[in-house]
């Protein structure tokens, strides 16, 4: 099927440094220009951030500060980008809500000239979401071929969604799933474990994600200013953090959590302050020992007047 288009349509992704909008930079820009006629024009450039790239962003999309450390800046790119985009409409996938943002920001910093005014905007991943919608009552169909009565009641519910995952052990036995990172698994399976850890990649500490886990099993804050950062690391820097968030408008068990994690983290703390001492006690006990046990250096014997004549007579003075 051919698009029915009035003006280009410009089709863009955006690889990064980062998913804060505000912070991070493009490191590679795609643009597919789908022309009214049906013909195509691309435009791929990577990019030099001006800032290192985290490595796990890098083991994402496979760019690397040595790829783009002699490359040009967005801000030397912007003209050219903003010049082939011309006045095509976007699209893009879950662009609303990162890559058009993010672009703009660019663009912004740059002081190019861009616009986003009289364009109109297409995110494929929202027709995703809206048509393919994720309710219980969408699984049942799809996965049972079955209509749901009475739904969001609460004994329907819950027996629609055992029947759900009774059909969706058997859709989904045997299919490979891969992860961001690239490992191939087959997560689906009758076991309750496997199914835990396939259902939870997020790795949620409360629940609420607030606060989840990263790669190396560190609770990390999930949303504002310390997106990313390790909790306790927030809490050496900024202590009044933790009574911010107690006293905000977050879920109880969120809260709990975050006081064991400041008990815990406080206990350490003073665990290592003790330890700390004591090294200091036995450092100072083992100086004055070792003082003590100094061989006593004998003292000068005092000057003669006998002395005196043999160093006279020995110098003829």
């Amino acid at each position: 099927m051919e698009l029915k288009l009035k003006r280009p349509l410009a089709f863009f992704d955006l690889e990064t440094t980062g998913v804060n909008v505000s912070a991070d930079r493009i490191v590679e820009i795609a643009i597919l220009k789908v022309m009214p006629d049906g013909s195509e024009q691309v435009l791929t450039r990577r990019v030099n951030p001006e800032m290192p790239i985290p490595l796990a962003s890098s083991m994402f999309h496979g760019i690397y500060d040595e790829d783009v450390k002699d490359l040009s800046t967005f801000k030397e790119l912007a003209a050219e980008v903003a010049e082939f985009i011309g006045d095509s409409d976007l699209a893009g996938y879950n662009s609303n809500k990162f890559d058009v943002p993010m672009l703009m920001e660019e663009f912004l910093r740059a002081q190019a000239e861009f616009t986003l005014e009289g364009r109109s905007f297409v995110d494929v991943q929202n027709i995703f979401h809206q048509m393919e919608q994720r309710t219980l009552k969408a699984a049942y169909k799809f996965y049972c071929g079955k209509s749901l009565e009475n739904a969001h009641q609460a004994e329907a519910d819950v027996r629609a969604t055992y029947e759900v995952l009774k059909a969706q052990l058997v859709k989904y036995e045997g299919i490979e799933f891969e992860d961001k990172h690239g490992k191939v698994s087959v997560p689906v399976v009758n076991d309750v474990d496997a199914l835990h850890t396939f259902t939870n990649l997020s790795k949620p500490v409360d629940f609420a994600g607030r606060l989840v886990y990263n790669d190396d099993d560190q609770v990390i804050i999930n949303f504002g200013k310390h997106k990313g950062r390790v909790v306790t690391d927030v809490f050496d820097v900024e202590p009044s953090y933790y009574a911010w968030m107690q006293n905000g408008d977050f879920p109880l068990y969120t809260k709990k959590v975050l006081e064991n994690i400041w008990n815990a983290h406080r206990q350490v703390k003073r665990e290592a302050r003790v330890a700390q001492t004591e090294v200091e006690k036995d450092s100072k006990k083992e100086a004055k020992k070792n003082f003590q046990n100094a061989p006593v250096k004998e003292k000068p014997k005092p000057i003669t007047l006998d002395m005196l004549d043999g160093l006279k007579n020995k110098f003829g003075k």
